[in-house]
């Protein structure tokens, strides 16, 4: 059990959670955004980080400081924190990324963890190998093994009170996504970021990153703070969150601004294209996109408008969780890119992993798409049919119950809940709004709960009444139950 890390709340594998991290003093509340810091360029001030957008902890690279003779000497001189003017915690990069960028680093995980330590980090990184995505399994196994040797000498390093990282890598391989968190999660190490996912973000490859933080969730403890290397999208946050991930670094607010790039929760646009900003954020309401075109603090303008428009995501995020509705959060973000429906797509592919975490009771319950038919609460619901007490003949409808009938029970019938009884009709999740036009894939779900609770009590005569249910959900209704269109009764 990891003492240093809380989680307060949960929706989906998503949580709130608070992140002690004792040599910085702080406490950080998790989801965080961890701004990137070039230690030679500041875009934005740190100080301003925190002060004006509510930064908690940053991320900046120790190797490029380590690198740079005239940054090395004042940091090492007047601590990273002085340096940066920055009072929260501050997590250092150990030169990885520059490892997969260029191939080679002279320098060693024990000489790196040394270095961050006597700089003031707060939170180290050792020397791991960011294997990109698609490469031959013998590439990946082989330096996942390397990455694995990193792991040791960092939890052998002399580190004090500082956190360290033990990076979980593995490709596009989720077996070894999964092995290599069962072993980070088997170190004295404490935070864990799920690594190389850079290409697959870049790539708006979302599924596939979902794919990789399900596999090394596997493999870590539950109370096991996740991080996702490289993420800051406001795009993907929410569904990164409902994955497990707690943690977010960004450089994106930088990087697009300086290409002229404008953030949104739906995507990215082109300043140069903009006739209008969608955004009340304090750049957005002071400036016409002409103006922020033609000023010459465009950049930090543009990076200031990206940052709170991710930070402002971040903080709806939260309220989701909260609210227990994340997952319908997840489901707006992802009617505003094919690749985001792709990435909750394949969420839902683990709904039993979810549901786990996912608590019994919520405020409410909106059908809103096919999607929402494959939601946790659906699963949990078919799962818990085989706990009630059945009748010898039981009549299962999506109308009223009849005021003569010779069964011995008449339940309701909900997509995509399907068959409950009448007295359960005001706990969640069975209160959910659903539109009067229920779609196909609510009444396969409801006809697959209906077949859960006739596997489950094989000797219950079961009559369903259904509201001319297309093809599909029929087929999935047991042979042994008997249906009534109720649209053709009476004719």
């Amino acid at each position: 059990m990891r003492d240093h890390f809380e989680i307060r709340d949960h929706d989906a594998a998503g949580r709130i959670g608070r992140l002690e991290v004792p040599r910085a003093g702080v406490t950080v509340e998790t989801p965080a955004l961890l701004p990137v810091v070039n230690p030679n360029v500041l875009t934005i001030e740190p100080r301003r980080l925190a002060e004006e957008f509510g930064a908690e902890m940053l991320i900046t690279n120790s190797y490029i400081i380590r690198s740079t003779d005239r940054v090395r000497d004042r940091v090492l001189d007047r601590g990273l924190h002085d340096f940066l003017g920055f009072d929260g915690a501050i997590m250092t990069d150990s030169g990885s990324f520059q490892l997969a960028e260029y191939g080679d680093i002279d320098v060693t995980t024990e000489e790196i963890i040394e270095f961050q330590r006597r700089i003031g980090s707060d939170v180290a990184t050792p020397v791991d190998v960011p294997t990109p995505p698609d490469v031959d399994r013998e590439r990946a196994e082989r330096e996942l093994e390397t990455t694995k040797r990193a792991l040791a000498d960092a939890e052998a390093a002399e580190t004090g009170d500082m956190l360290v990282n033990g990076p979980v890598q593995g490709s596009t391989f989720p077996d070894l996504r999964e092995e290599a968190g069962r072993h980070a999660s088997a170190t004295d190490l404490d935070v864990f970021p799920v690594g190389a996912m850079v290409p697959l973000l870049n790539s708006y490859r979302y599924a596939e990153v979902v794919e990789a933080v399900r596999a090394a969730k596997r493999g870590l403890d539950p109370d096991a703070p996740v991080h996702l290397f490289g993420a800051g999208h406001p795009m993907m946050l929410a569904l990164a969150v409902a994955a497990g991930c707690d943690l977010f670094d960004s450089a994106a607010y930088a990087l697009m601004a300086r290409d002229g790039r404008y953030l949104t929760v739906s995507g990215t646009e082109h300043l140069e294209e903009m006739e209008y900003f969608p955004c009340s954020c304090p750049v957005c309401a002071e400036h016409t996109p002409a103006e922020l075109r033609e000023t010459d603090a465009t950049e930090e303008l543009l990076a200031e408008h990206n940052l709170h428009v991710t930070f402002e995501e971040l903080r709806r995020v939260k309220a989701a969780i909260r609210s227990g509705n994340l997952l319908q959060l997840v489901d707006r973000r992802a009617r505003g890119h094919p690749a985001m429906l792709d990435g909750l797509r394949t969420l839902l592919d683990h709904a039993d992993e979810l549901e786990r975490t996912d608590p019994a009771s919520k405020d409410a319950f909106f059908y809103t798409s096919h999607e929402s038919a494959r939601r946790p609460e659906v699963r949990r619901h078919h799962d818990r049919l085989s706990r009630l007490a059945v009748p010898d003949r039981l009549l299962l409808t999506e109308s009223d119950a009849p005021s003569n009938h010779d069964y011995g029970a008449v339940w309701r019938v909900k997509p995509p809940f399907g068959p409950f009884p009448r007295a359960l009709s005001e706990t969640y999740p069975l209160t959910a709004e659903v539109p009067e036009r229920v779609d196909g894939a609510a009444q396969v779900a409801a006809a697959e709960g209906v077949a859960s609770l006739a596997a489950a009590n094989p000797d219950t005569a079961i009559t369903l009444g259904h509201d001319d249910w297309v093809p599909r959900a029929l087929d999935a209704v047991p042979d042994d139950v008997e249906t009534e269109n109720l649209r053709h009764l009476g004719r």
